[in-house]
């Protein structure tokens, strides 16, 4: 199948700004970009989702090009809900600069700031070159602006659009670009920028956007109770990035492995099949979790990630450092001490056990391990010295049941 119908099939086309688009995909030769803010120092889960059709029409012919919009990043787009709390210009800096490497390693495309444009231009060449082709009720049709009208907006967010537009209009008018791709909350920005184009130079130009990537009940995917799944692997290890992929749902894990991987569409109607089969095996969500660790990190963060889970279930994890353990037990109840513990007030202090004569009876029935080693000695001392990195104690009671003592 060709590319246009590469991307329906997967899921990766929302609106699109012209049925001739479909073809001029399909012929390759386009210079496209997509952007992102550097409101943050890494990318996360949700914009590798949209990074990734970069690549699909890179191999398809099309030349990319990635915006870290270092001069936007600086106003914030309108968010649903409420504005976006200001951050710092060194702030900006710093994530930009962060960004342009990750996107550099993993993605290897051309990555351009629009700071750089917007620096030279003074307030009032902007509203005479710029400001003067918008009109204000066409601005108040788009939804990215009408979703925010009855809470209210300020005049910062509302002017988001034509910035977003005037980057369109620089690039194609300095880089040769002729399309921009975006997630749907975009819709309205993209086509701004298109009439823009069209009314100061008479070129036309395209836009079409991809679905957002949601769990079953609307939320973005790659938040976890507020926690971002990071690209970067020292805020997402490659362990919690598989824990992650592994517990996707079912109903939506086929749509995943559209949107995330380069797995063919025969070789997901494959995994589906056999998935369907037997839900219970996961495999749709073990070959999800393998694609994107791999891809994003390599087959040896992918095996770690393998290694670090089976110690997890076997419950051997002395050979695991401090960085993997604070990712694998940050969910489970923990306590702060500050003095060495005998096992039975260990068990007490973390929850492990309601009284010292329950924790008596778990450490004489051969149930307790700490840190991995099986303790049957009822005056045990649960040391700082012994602790990982002299931070924390992994006590396991049972088969499933983890608590830690952080050691202060």
């Amino acid at each position: 199948m060709n590319i246009y119908e590469e991307l329906v099939w997967r899921g990766l086309i929302k609106d699109i700004s012209s049925p001739e688009l479909k073809e001029k995909l399909n012929q390759g030769g386009m210079t496209f970009y997509i952007g992102t803010d550097p409101t943050g120092d890494s990318l996360h889960i949700g914009h590798y989702s949209s990074f990734l059709i970069s690549k699909r029409l890179k191999n398809a012919g099309h030349n990319p090009i990635l915006l870290v919009g270092g001069g936007t990043g600086l106003i914030g787009d309108p968010r649903p809900s409420s504005e976006r709390p200001m951050i710092t210009k060194e702030e900006v800096e710093h994530n930009f600069e962060c960004l342009k490497k990750q996107a550099i390693d993993i993605f290897g495309f051309e990555v351009v700031n629009n700071y750089d444009w917007y620096k030279d231009i003074n307030f009032i060449d902007f509203l005479r070159d710029i400001g003067k082709y918008f009109n204000i009720n066409y601005m108040l049709g788009k939804d990215i602006i009408k979703r925010r009208l009855d809470t209210g907006i300020t005049y910062t967010e509302f002017s988001y659009m034509l910035l977003q537009a005037m980057d369109f209009k620089w690039l194609h008018e300095n880089k040769g670009v002729d399309l921009q791709v975006a997630g749907q909350d975009q819709w309205g920005n993209i086509t701004a920028g298109i009439e823009l184009i069209r009314r100061t130079s008479g070129d036309e130009c395209f836009g079409f956007t991809m679905p957002l990537l949601t769990k079953s009940d609307g939320t973005k995917f790659g938040k976890s109770e507020g926690k971002a799944i990071w690209l970067n692997r020292e805020k997402t290890s490659p362990y919690e990035m598989y824990q992650f992929f592994f517990n996707a749902e079912d109903e939506k894990v086929i749509d995943y492995l559209k949107f995330l991987t380069f797995l063919t569409r025969e070789q997901i109607e494959q995994i589906e099949t056999e998935h369907s089969e037997a839900p219970h095996l996961r495999i749709a969500q073990k070959a999800l979790a393998q694609e994107v660790i791999t891809y994003l990190h390599g087959e040896d963060a992918y095996q770690e990630a393998l290694d670090v889970t089976a110690a997890l279930f076997s419950g051997n994890i002395q050979n695991l450092d401090i960085n993997t353990i604070n990712a694998a037990f940050a969910n489970v109840p923990s306590v702060e001490v500050n003095e060495d513990l005998m096992i039975l007030d260990a068990l007490v202090a973390c929850k492990g056990a309601q009284s010292k004569r329950e924790a008596r009876e778990f450490v004489a029935n051969g149930s307790v391990l700490v840190n991995g080693v099986k303790v049957t000695d009822l005056e045990f001392v649960v040391a700082k010295a012994n602790a990982f990195n002299q931070e924390a104690t992994v006590i396991r009671r049972g088969k499933k049941k983890y608590f830690v003592i952080k050691h202060l």
